[in-house]
């Protein structure tokens, strides 16, 4: 008998083109090459969600949050942003102050794009900053500078949304300890309500990958993580995330809702999707066709791959998301979003409390904080 109970349906929009691809980014992103197809791929995005719905019966299903991601979604005008908001909102049911988050570049806005896409529906700003130093930014490979960082933060407080993010890295090439301590600074002093703050890894396929750029030691890494959380600490930030910070009450509830191993559902380019069907008792995951040109076929389907996630990947796919939050959690949760009893995770989770990774709360588990510092070991736990 499953033990399945249906968690929040999150839905993620995916918008692949950017003025040009940075070398660290792995993300299915394009480069423009010609004039953006808003109105094609609007009605591809709203295909797409329709043959979703269909497949998997989604109809009576509340939406809980929309994640416009990229790429480069602040690329689109306001009024495509509308049409695409328009046809989700007419789709499904939402609550009128549904968190609705939309990636953008200091260097692809303006006030006013900023005010439109507030008008559109967008509650939430998430701002591709990176850095605000100038050499950095051209080692990264953005288009935009640090004066376009930092009026493209005074544009999200003042656009009329009630949230914003600001994306920034550290431990860059050539960076110092004071420089990355500079760089935060800057950054809660532009006053955001969250702040995704994150070391730069270099990923495999990508320019960076071919062509390693030397990173800051250890040591270095090491002080300005130590540091970093605490002068967001002292600045008020709640860190509840590996890499989100966030002022009271400001959480992005939509990465939440991943993290605990809700559904979500992934169209555009590429994107990826996990929805629970409690009547089967099966989890699936979708991923799209990844090319824009192929996606935007009117003949071919959007869906690239339809996968069961099997019982033996569930406790680390759980897992995998869970031991991001710093929150602890009810092991019924396990069971609420798997289907598997809690005796399935109950060898790994007595390993992990012995090697001192997690403390055990009665029924809630918590990462330790050398569980946080060696995350991949304890993950490993679970596979």
């Amino acid at each position: 008998m499953s033990l399945l109970v249906q968690q929040p349906l999150s839905l993620y929009i995916h918008i692949p083109w950017c003025v040009q691809k940075c070398p660290y980014c792995d993300f299915n992103s394009h480069g423009i090459k010609s004039a953006l197809p808003e109105q094609a791929y609007t009605a591809a995005l709203l295909k797409d969600l329709d043959d979703d719905i269909a497949r998997f019966k989604l109809n009576d299903r509340k939406l809980h949050s929309i994640f416009i991601g990229g790429g480069t979604p602040s690329l689109f005008s306001a009024k495509a942003i509308g049409e695409i908001l328009a046809g989700v909102f007419a789709r499904f049911d939402h609550d009128s102050d549904i968190e609705v988050t939309l990636e953008a570049n200091p260097g692809t806005v303006e006030a006013d794009k900023f005010k439109g896409f507030a008008q559109a529906g967008v509650s939430r700003l998430s701002i591709g900053i990176q850095s605000f130093e100038s050499d950095k930014l051209i080692k990264l490979g953005r288009i935009h500078d640090n004066q376009q960082a930092i009026r493209a933060a005074q544009f999200a407080k003042s656009c009329g949304v009630k949230s914003f993010n600001l994306d920034l890295m550290h431990g860059l090439p050539g960076q110092s300890l004071d420089a990355a301590m500079d760089d935060l600074a800057q950054a809660v002093a532009l006053e955001p309500d969250h702040l995704s703050w994150y070391q730069l890894t270099i990923e495999p396929n990508t320019a960076f990958g071919s062509k390693p750029p030397k990173l800051p030691a250890d040591e270095t890494l090491w002080d300005i993580q130590e540091q970093g959380v605490q002068v967001l600490a002292n600045a008020g930030f709640q860190q509840y995330e590996i890499s989100a910070y966030s002022q009271a009450g400001k959480r992005s509830q939509h990465n939440i809702n991943y993290w605990r191993f809700g559904d979500y559902l992934g169209i555009g380019c590429g994107a990826h999707g996990k929805i629970t069907d409690l009547a089967s008792g099966e989890i699936y995951r979708t991923v799209k066709v990844k090319h824009p040109k192929g996606y935007l076929e009117a003949d071919r389907p959007a869906l690239d791959h339809l996968n069961t996630v099997g019982a033996e990947e569930l406790p680390f796919e759980f897992m995998m998301n869970q031991l991001r939050l710093r929150e602890a959690f009810d092991i019924a949760r396990f069971s609420a979003t798997t289907g598997l009893p809690t005796s399935a995770i109950a060898a790994p989770l007595a390993l992990a409390q012995s090697k001192g990774l997690l403390v055990n709360k009665g029924q809630e588990w918590q990462v330790s904080i050398l569980g946080h510092r060696y995350l991949n070991d304890l993950l490993e736990l679970f596979l």
